[in-house]
């Protein structure tokens, strides 16, 4: 045992090191809370970066609040006859690594799209071009998708593959996104400047296909008929929100079997996030260094970062000090689900793109299933509600209908305008920034891992660096490959 002397000699130069900076005494790390607002992919994303990025030195409590009582924002379902279909954001490609991480590492099924249904572009008078019904057996469809690509390719010509062309220098370019020595980007422009995809954003998609070669008639028919199926507008959107559209119009196309929503229920739990559903943010203020979220339901909650997950374009959410934001408005897509019968008019393509034209008040009609010969459900997407009359002149007898207003996406207008991903110079984050550059599930997945990375390095004051890394399957299921 320590005499009483000698402790009183070690407290005293145990004061003195502390006074002179000199004594090492153990750290208590901080846990530092973050909230945010939004459970689609890109709030489901952030938990999971945050969760998986983070380490010991800087631990997080992380929270999420949700409006309605459902988790997945725009990844929505409906039932319509008995049966469940996507309502929003519906279809990913082979290359989205972020998207096929997630599906892989939660052990939900992918299911790909049929790629030999017929089509048509409809003008408001005719169809300008069709291809032949699928036969029923495997050889007659092996001919049919053969003459359909050759009747495709003499319609289009060289403009087809120089199409083409233009989506794949895309892909090779958005794939350097997921490079492991990526830096975190403050700036949407200084992200995609590092990849050269900024330009594409001051221009539009036409003017992109014109300065390529590409001819009037597949800008106007095929590209168009692209552009208004994945985002309400013609080819005169910007030029990167318009090239990602016709990415997915390619082959291999997939969606998460049960509903794309199950990847951010899977990631919201993987991420041990606390979550709050029917939990409406209405104001977000801050003071010495921390944000109060104001909750509808009279709740205040206390967080050292927020980040906002979901658009603030149509958002009641007020803030002090006020932010800045540049003009944006959403495009708004009316779809309208309904069980049809098609006595009458059963030679109808399975999908019916449109041109831009007055004379067509809907955008694309597409079978979701056939039940038989005659029965089908329908997908209707316009830039109006559709009305009874409408739907009544298409249809000989419709037995279902439901009607949704979907705020999808922005109204995408060259040149862009973009918000920063901090809007405060402090700790409130914006991943939606992003989204007028192109609006996907991919994009706000990637766009979401950006901010993690951003935030994680500026709330550790740098201490914490961390790399692009993507999501993969392994024994203790949180392991990750560096691209």
């Amino acid at each position: 045992m320590m005499p009483m002397a000698s402790r009183k000699s070690v407290l005293l130069l145990l004061l003195l090191l502390l006074e002179l900076g000199l004594a090492v005494v153990p750290a208590i790390c901080a846990v530092h809370r973050v909230c945010i607002v939004g459970s689609g992919i890109a709030g489901a994303s952030t938990a999971f970066f945050l969760r998986n990025y983070s380490d010991s030195n800087l631990p997080l409590d992380i929270h999420i609040f949700e409006q309605r009582d459902v988790v997945g924002g725009r990844m929505a379902m409906v039932d319509l006859a008995g049966d469940k279909f996507e309502a929003g954001a519906s279809i990913l490609h082979p290359k989205n690594l972020y998207t096929v991480g997630f599906t892989d590492l939660l052990g939900l099924k992918r299911v790909t799209e049929s790629d030999s249904s017929a089509f048509g572009f409809w003008d408001g008078e005719k169809f300008v071009f069709r291809t032949l019904q699928p036969g029923c057996s495997v050889f007659s469809k092996k001919i049919t998708d053969l003459l359909n690509t050759l009747a495709v390719v003499w319609r289009y010509g060289l403009s087809l593959f120089q199409m083409r062309s233009h989506v794949q220098r895309l892909l090779e370019r958005f794939t350097q996104l997921y490079a492991a020595n990526r830096k975190a980007y403050s700036t949407v422009e200084d992200l995609l400047r590092s990849v050269e995809l900024y330009d594409a954003t001051q221009h539009t998609l036409a003017d992109e296909l014109i300065a390529e070669g590409l001819s009037a008639q597949i800008i106007n028919e095929l590209v168009t008929v692209i552009t208004r199926i994945n985002y309400g507008q013609n080819a005169t959107l910007s030029g990167l929100a318009g090239s990602v559209a016709l990415c997915g119009s390619g082959a291999d196309l997939w969606a998460v079997a049960g509903g794309n929503w199950r990847m951010a229920d899977g990631l919201i739990k993987y991420a041990n996030a606390s979550l709050y559903l029917n939990e409406k943010v209405v104001s977000i203020s801050s003071a010495k260094n921390l944000y109060n979220l104001s909750l509808a339901s009279g709740e205040v909650e206390n967080c050292d970062a927020v980040v906002i997950a979901t658009p603030l374009d149509e958002e009641k959410i007020s803030f002090d000090p006020p932010i800045h934001l540049p003009d944006r408005h959403m495009q708004h897509t009316f779809v309208t689900f309904s069980y049809f019968n098609l006595e009458s008019i059963s030679s109808m393509p399975d999908l019916i793109g449109t041109l831009e034209t007055s004379a067509v008040p809907f955008t694309s009609i597409s079978v979701l299933k056939s039940y038989n010969d005659s029965d089908k459900a329908y997908k209707v997407f316009s830039r109006n509600a559709v009305s009874d009359d409408l739907l009544d002149l298409l249809f000989s007898r419709r037995d279902s209908t439901i009607r949704l207003d979907w705020a999808a996406y922005p109204h995408f207008k060259a040149p862009e305008h973009f918000a920063s991903f901090i809007l405060d110079g402090q700790h409130l984050y914006y991943i939606n920034a992003f989204e007028n550059a192109a609006s996907t599930i991919e994009t706000s997945a990637l766009a979401a891992e950006n901010v993690v990375r951003l935030l994680l390095e500026r709330l550790s004051h740098g201490s914490l660096k961390t790399k692009v890394s993507i999501p993969v399957v392994s024994s203790d299921r949180k392991l990750y490959k560096d691209l």
